[in-house]
């Protein structure tokens, strides 16, 4: 079984909806995608939450950086992750222990046996290979 991304509508209704965005693997470094994307959300009214266990407890873009996405007391709405496709099974278990709704890994990050470890768990709202930032601007 392949995995495919839900229609063009569903994805804007989980853009939408979202208030909160998870940002795995978030850089302090500005000329990183993750930071330009992360700021981008901040600018469209978007709360972000990084995770970065290596910077833990500092802060980027004003915000606390969270060592693990089950340490986010919040309510994370999307959880947008920027590591490298094998990493996205262990970040799919993690994602398992929330109760993050939209799990999305950036443009050019796909895995399937991520897939499978949440559609097994009964969690649909799966996005990957799609650029938040692209389909923000695309709703404007």
């Amino acid at each position: 079984m392949s995995f495919q991304n839900p229609d063009q509508q569903v994805i804007q209704s989980y853009l939408k909806e979202a208030k909160n965005v998870a940002v795995i693997g978030l850089s302090n470094k500005e000329d990183r995608t993750s930071h330009q994307v992360a700021k981008f959300l901040q600018e469209k009214g978007y709360r972000i939450l990084p995770v970065n266990p290596v910077l833990a407890g500092q802060e980027i873009l004003g915000e606390t950086v969270y060592e693990q996405l089950q340490d986010i007391p919040e309510k994370i709405d999307i959880v947008d992750i920027f590591r490298r496709a094998e990493f996205l099974p262990e970040i799919a278990k993690d994602f398992l222990e929330t109760d993050a709704k939209v799990f999305w890994a950036q443009l050019g990050i796909k895995n399937e046996e991520a897939a499978e470890i949440l559609q097994q768990a009964g969690r649909t709202d799966i996005v990957m290979d799609r650029c938040i930032k692209i389909e923000l601007k695309e709703m404007a």
